[in-house]
C-alpha cells in the first residue's frame, strides 16, 4: 500500500507535466483486495467484465482498481487509470466544454494516451502488435482507427507515442481539450499543424521503416505445428496446458462466441474432444478467470483443477478432464484470490500464487484441508510456478531483483527463480537481467521452458539446468503471448518430449505443439546482456519536448524523493451530487378563435446524489405534463453497503385521463338568453401517494431474490371545463363565455365496462426469485435462461394474490438460435374485474393483437371477452438469426449496423375462473346473418349478444396463435414487414370450439 500511495502522488507530478493543470480537488482512488471484490464494486454502475482491469468514472472522477499479482501491473493500471482522471478534469475545467464532449474523442486517443503515458515508448508487448500489423498489411488510417478491429489499447498507444514523440509531448494535452470541442480533424489542424491523413502517412513509414531490418523480405515461420486455430475453435486460443503424457492439451477459448470456456483437445491431432465447462449452462460458477490464470493436470493425468469465481470469491475447481463432471470446488480459507494452480507431483497440494492485504505470494493449499500454507513472504510479486518431476524444486517468476536494483525504463521485470521447496531457499538465475522472463516450466528432463524479451520480441527460450546453458527454442517476429503481457502461454508435458505455445499473429492467438528436435536450439552466447530495440515503439527523432520519456528515465529517482504523509481516518460516508438532467418549459398558447388563453407546464428534473463508495445512493425526480395539478415526483434511497441491499420510497403520481361531450343549453348575455352549444371538456385525475421499502439479495450474478412492502393512497379530482357557442351553421358559431365546474366524485370510479376504480388507502406486499443466465448477441440473447418467479399479494382499494411464473430458455444452434418462453401469471381477484383486466394483445404477450386502446378486435373474429381476464398463459417460439453484424456471428459482416431476422409464433390464453376450463364462460359473441356476415347496427358497429361457451371434449379453452416475420435492430424497435399489407389467414370455428388465429406477414 505504502507503494501504491507513493506512485500515485509521483504520477501525480508527472501527468501535471503533460496536461499543464492541476486536478481541480482530491481525486479519490478505491482499491479493492482482489479482482472478485473490484467486480462487486458499487461506484460504478452495471456489471464489470472479468478482463476489465481498473476503471475511472467521470461523475466523481473515482479510480477504482483491484490489487493484482504483479507490482508492475498495480503501478501500470494505476497510472493509466490516473491519465483518465486528468483528462475527465481537462474537460470540466474548461469553460465551453462538458462531459457530453467526451463524445468528440475516439477511443484510442482516450485510452492510447492513458497506455502511453503508463508504459512509455519501450513496451515489447504493443510493439508485438504493430510488428503484425506490418506483417500482414493491417496498418488502418487515423480515421478508420475507430473500427472494432483495430484494439483502441494497443493501435492507439502506439500512435499516441509516435504524436508524443514527433510533435511534442506537450501537445498531447491540447489535441484531447480540441478533439473534445471540435473534432479530429480539425485538431489535428490546429494543433499538431497537418491532417490526419498526413500523420497516418508519417505513423506508417515509422513503423515501417524502423522495423524493416527485422521484418524485410521475411515470413513468419513459427517452429513445430499448428494445432489449434480458428479452423477448429476460436480466434483466441490461450493458457494451454499439456496433460503429463502430452496426449492431451486443455485451453481458454471464445469458440462458441459468447463466453471463455475450456476445452480438450488432442494434442496430436487437434481434434475438440470436449467442453470442460460451460458457463453459460451452468449457474455454479459466475467467472472463469481467463486473463491471468492457467490450469493445471493432476500428476495421473485423468483431473483438471482450475480457478473460478463463485459468489465474490475465487475457487479452486477441480473436474474430470473426459466427462467434464466437476469432482471438487474449494474454497480455501483465509485466502480469498489465487491464481496460477500447478499441482505437487504427489497430487495432495496445489500451489498457486496468492494475493492477500495486497501481497502476492506463493501458497500450497491441502486438496483434502481445504487450507492453504504460505511459502513466501514478501512485498516482491512470485508468479506462474512450476514443479520439477520430484517436487524438490519450483521455478516461478520474481522481480525481487527489479525492485532492490532499480526498473529498466521505468518497469518492473521478472527474473527466473528457483525455490529448494524442502528449505525455501530461494536461488535468482542471472539470465537476461532486465527483461521480462515469464511463464517458466520444467519439462519431461526437468530442463526449464521459459518466455523472455531479452531483444524486444517475445519468444522461447531453454535453460539446461545441469549445463547453465540458455537456448533460444523460436525465432518469431510476432512473438508468444497470452491475452495480457504476463498471462500464461506456454506448457510442456512432464512424461514426454512436447511443448506447446500461444503464437499471436494476423490479431488470433493459435496454439502451436513441438518437441525439442523441431524447435531452434540455438544456444545464447550471451545471457547477461539484453537489448530490446525491437521492444520500442519508433518516432523519427526529433527534438521536441520529451516529458514521457523523462519520467521513466527517473522514475525510481524520483519515487525515492517523493515524501507522502499519510493519515488513517474512518470512512464516513457524504452525500455528493453525482448527476443533474432534465429540464422544464412553460407554453402559452389561443385555442381556436376564442378568447380564452391555454396555459401549461412540461418538464422535469431529476438528480442523483451518492457517496464516494456508492454504498448509498439517492435519487429525485419532479415531472410536469399540464398544470400545477399535474406536478409529480419521487425520492428513494438505496443501501447497498452490504449483501442485502434496501431502499425506502416516496412518490406522488398524477394520472389524468379526459374525454370531452357536447350538448345543447342556454346563456344568457346582457339580459338575452340564446340557445347554445356546449363543449364540455372533462379531466379526471387520479393521484396514487405510495410509501414503498424494498430489498434484494444476490446469491450470485446470476441469482437474485428479491421482494417490497408498500402502501398507498389513492384520491379522485374531476374537473369539467365547458365552453358556450352561439351561431348557426350558415353564419359559424363562435365562443361567448366559459366555465368551470369540480364534478364531486364518490368513492368509486367507473374506468369501462371491464374496471371500477376505487379510492383510499391500499397495501402490497410482493417477493420473487429472479435468474438471469443469458448472453446478447447484438439485438437479443442468443444462449443461457432467463426467468422470474414472484408471488404478490394486494390488499385496500385492490384485493387480489398474484402469482407469476416466467421462464425464457435460449438455445444456440449456429447459425440460428431457438428461443423459447413459457408465462403463467394468475391473479385470485376478490371480485371478478375489480382489478384492470389483462390484455392479451400487450406488447410482449401475444404480438400483432395491438394495444387496447386502437386494435380491431373485431376484424379478426374475436371479441374482446376472449382477450380479457384475471388469468393469462403464455407461450412463443422464436428462431433468432443474425443478419448483419460481426463476421463470426451475423450472415453479412458489418461494424455498424446490428440486426436480427427472427421467425416467431406467439400463443396464449385467459379466463377469469379455473372452472371456465370445464364448464365454459360468458362471452361477447358477434350476431351473423345466415351467409356468416357480421350483423351492425346503424352505425355499423357489431352486435353483440352474450353466451355461454360450452367445453368439448378436445379442447377446454380459446388459445391465440399468432407469427410473423420480424426484423429486430440493436435499438430494440421491432419492424414487421409489410405490416400495413399483411394478409392474414384466418381459421376459426364458432364460439363453441377451440379458437385459432394464425397471421403470416407477406415478405
Amino acid at each position: 500500500m505504502d507503494y501504491l500511495t507513493d506512485f500515485s502522488e509521483q504520477w501525480y507530478v508527472n501527468h501535471r507535466k503533460v496536461f499543464g493543470k492541476d486536478l481541480i480537488s482530491k481525486n479519490p482512488i478505491i482499491l479493492y483486495n482482489n479482482h472478485a471484490e473490484f467486480q462487486q464494486t458499487n461506484a460504478i454502475s452495471g456489471s464489470i467484465d472479468i478482463a476489465t482491469g481498473g476503471v475511472t468514472e467521470a461523475l466523481k472522477n473515482r479510480v477504482v482498481l483491484p490489487l493484482t499479482y504483479s507490482l508492475q501491473n498495480d503501478h501500470h493500471v494505476l497510472v493509466h487509470e490516473l491519465t483518465h482522471a486528468f483528462q475527465y478534469n481537462a474537460i470540466v475545467t474548461d469553460d465551453s466544454l462538458s462531459l457530453q464532449n467526451l463524445s468528440n474523442t475516439p477511443l484510442w486517443m482516450v485510452e492510447g494516451t492513458a497506455e502511453y503515458l503508463s508504459l512509455g515508448k519501450n513496451d515489447p508487448f504493443t510493439a508485438m502488435w504493430m510488428r503484425d500489423a506490418i506483417l500482414n498489411d493491417r496498418l488502418p488510417e487515423i480515421t478508420k482507427l475507430n473500427n472494432p478491429e483495430y484494439f483502441p489499447y494497443r493501435y492507439g498507444h502506439s500512435l499516441m507515442a509516435f504524436i508524443g514523440g514527433f510533435f511534442g509531448d506537450d501537445k498531447l494535452a491540447p489535441l484531447f481539450v480540441t478533439t473534445a470541442k471540435y473534432g479530429l480533424a480539425y485538431a489535428c489542424d490546429t494543433i499538431l499543424g497537418t491532417g490526419t491523413k498526413n500523420i497516418s502517412s508519417l505513423w506508417h513509414n515509422a513503423l515501417k521503416t524502423y522495423y524493416s531490418e527485422l521484418l524485410d523480405d521475411r515470413k513468419e515461420k513459427p517452429q513445430g505445428k499448428k494445432l489449434i486455430s480458428d479452423g477448429n475453435a476460436g480466434k483466441m486460443n490461450l493458457s494451454p496446458a499439456l496433460s503429463p503424457t502430452g496426449r492431451y492439451v486443455i485451453f481458454l477459448s471464445e469458440k462458441d462466441l459468447f463466453n471463455t470456456e475450456l476445452f480438450l483437445a488432442d494434442a496430436v491431432k487437434g481434434t475438440i474432444l470436449n467442453r470442460v465447462t460451460s458457463v453459460s449452462k451452468s449457474g455454479g460458477l459466475d467467472y472463469i478467470n481467463a486473463i491471468e490464470s492457467s490450469g493445471a493436470w493432476s500428476p495421473n493425468g485423468k483431473d483438471f483443477a482450475f480457478i473460478g469465481i463463485k459468489k465474490g470469491r475465487n475457487v479452486l475447481v477441480i473436474k474430470n478432464a473426459d466427462s467434464g463432471e466437476t469432482l471438487n470446488t474449494i474454497e480455501v480459507k483465509d485466502l480469498e484470490a489465487f491464481t496460477n494452480p500447478i499441482y505437487h507431483p504427489d497430487g495432495k497440494e496445489v500451489i498457486v500464487t496468492g494475493l492477500n492485504e495486497g501481497q502476492p505470494d506463493l501458497y500450497a493449499i491441502n486438496l483434502k484441508k481445504a487450507t492453504a500454507t504460505q511459502l513466501t513472504n514478501d512485498i516482491y510479486s512470485e508468479n506462474m510456478a512450476s514443479f520439477s518431476s520430484d517436487g524438490s524444486r519450483l521455478i516461478f517468476s520474481y522481480d525481487k531483483r527489479s525492485v532492490l536494483n532499480g526498473r529498466n525504463h521505468g518497469k518492473y521485470t521478472y527474473d527466473l527463480a528457483e525455490m529448494d521447496y524442502a528449505t525455501r531457499e530461494i536461488k535468482i538465475y542471472d539470465i537476461f537481467q532486465g527483461a521480462d522472463n515469464l511463464n517458466p516450466i520444467f519439462d519431461f528432463e526437468d530442463n526449464v521452458y521459459f518466455v523472455s524479451d531479452r531483444d524486444g520480441l517475445r519468444n522461447m527460450y531453454k535453460l539446461d539446468r545441469r549445463s547453465g546453458k540458455v537456448y533460444q527454442m523460436t525465432d518469431l517476429l510476432t512473438g508468444i503471448s497470452g491475452i495480457s503481457n504476463d498471462a500464461p502461454m506456454i506448457s510442456a508435458a512432464t512424461k514426454k518430449d512436447r511443448v506447446i505455445y500461444t503464437h499471436y499473429f494476423n490479431g488470433e492467438y493459435t496454439l502451436y505443439e513441438a518437441n525439442s528436435d523441431q524447435l531452434l536450439n540455438k544456444l545464447v552466447e550471451d545471457v547477461k546482456t539484453i537489448n530490446q530495440r525491437w521492444g520500442m515503439l519508433p518516432i523519427s527523432g526529433l527534438n521536441k519536448q520529451n516529458i514521457v520519456d523523462n519520467n521513466f528515465s527517473h522514475a525510481d529517482q524520483d519515487l525515492k524523493t517523493t515524501d507522502v504523509k499519510v493519515t488513517n481516518s474512518k470512512y464516513k460516508p457524504h452525500f455528493a451530487l453525482d448527476y443533474i438532467g432534465g429540464g422544464a418549459g412553460m407554453g402559452l398558447g389561443v385555442a381556436n378563435n376564442s378568447f380564452r388563453n391555454a396555459t401549461g407546464l412540461q418538464g422535469g428534473i431529476d438528480m442523483m446524489f451518492g457517496d464516494i463508495l456508492g454504498n448509498n445512493q439517492l435519487y429525485t425526480q419532479i415531472a410536469m405534463n399540464g398544470e400545477i395539478l399535474d406536478v409529480g415526483g419521487m425520492v428513494s434511497y438505496l443501501n447497498r453497503k452490504r449483501q442485502l441491499a434496501w431502499g425506502v420510497g416516496l412518490s406522488h403520481v398524477p394520472l389524468r385521463t379526459s374525454y370531452r361531450a357536447y350538448s345543447s343549453d342556454e346563456i344568457t348575455i346582457n339580459g338575452t338568453t340564446y340557445p347554445a352549444i356546449v363543449e364540455s371538456t372533462n379531466i379526471i385525475r387520479i393521484f396514487d401517494q405510495t410509501l414503498s421499502l424494498f430489498a434484494q439479495y444476490p446469491f450470485s450474478t446470476t441469482l437474485r431474490l428479491e421482494g417490497g412492502i408498500a402502501g398507498t393512497m389513492r384520491g379522485f379530482r374531476w374537473d369539467e371545463y365547458n365552453d358556450y357557442y352561439v351561431g348557426d351553421q350558415y353564419y359559424g358559431y363562435q365562443l361567448v363565455g366559459s366555465d368551470k365546474n369540480k364534478i364531486p366524485v364518490g368513492d368509486e370510479l367507473q374506468i369501462d365496462q371491464y374496471y371500477t376504480i376505487k379510492k383510499g388507502p391500499g397495501a402490497n406486499v410482493n417477493i420473487g426469485l429472479v435468474g438471469d443466465n443469458s448472453f446478447f448477441g447484438m439485438t437479443s440473447p442468443l444462449a443461457g435462461y432467463r426467468y422470474r418467479v414472484s408471488l404478490e399479494q394486494y390488499f385496500g382499494n385492490d384485493k387480489f394474490t398474484g402469482f407469476l411464473m416466467d421462464g425464457r430458455k435460449y438455445i444456440r444452434v449456429h447459425p440460428f438460435t431457438f428461443a423459447l418462453r413459457g408465462t403463467s401469471y394468475i391473479r385470485w381477484e376478490e371480485k371478478t374485474k375489480s382489478v384492470y383486466p389483462l390484455y392479451l394483445g400487450n406488447m410482449g404477450f401475444v404480438r400483432g393483437l395491438g394495444s387496447i386502446i386502437n386494435s380491431d378486435i373485431e376484424s379478426t373474429g374475436l371479441t374482446y371477452s376472449q382477450v380479457l381476464g384475471s388469468k393469462m398463459i403464455l407461450g412463443s417460439f422464436e428462431i433468432r438469426f443474425p443478419f448483419t453484424g460481426p463476421k463470426r456471428l451475423a450472415l453479412i459482416p458489418s461494424s455498424f449496423l446490428f440486426s436480427d431476422l427472427n421467425l416467431f409464433v406467439d400463443s396464449g390464453v385467459t379466463f377469469d375462473h379455473f372452472k371456465d376450463w370445464k364448464d365454459g364462460k360468458l362471452i361477447d359473441v358477434i350476431e351473423k346473418d345466415e351467409n356468416g356476415n357480421f350483423i351492425t347496427d346503424a352505425n355499423g358497429n357489431p352486435i353483440y349478444t352474450v353466451k355461454k361457451r360450452p367445453t368439448d371434449n378436445n379442447h377446454n379453452s380459446r388459445c391465440i396463435l399468432e407469427g410473423q416475420f420480424i426484423w429486430s435492430t440493436d435499438s430494440g424497435a421491432l419492424f414487421c414487414t409489410n405490416t400495413i399489407e399483411r394478409r392474414s389467414l384466418q381459421v376459426w370455428a364458432e364460439y363453441n370450439t377451440w379458437l385459432v388465429s394464425t397471421y403470416v406477414s407477406k415478405h
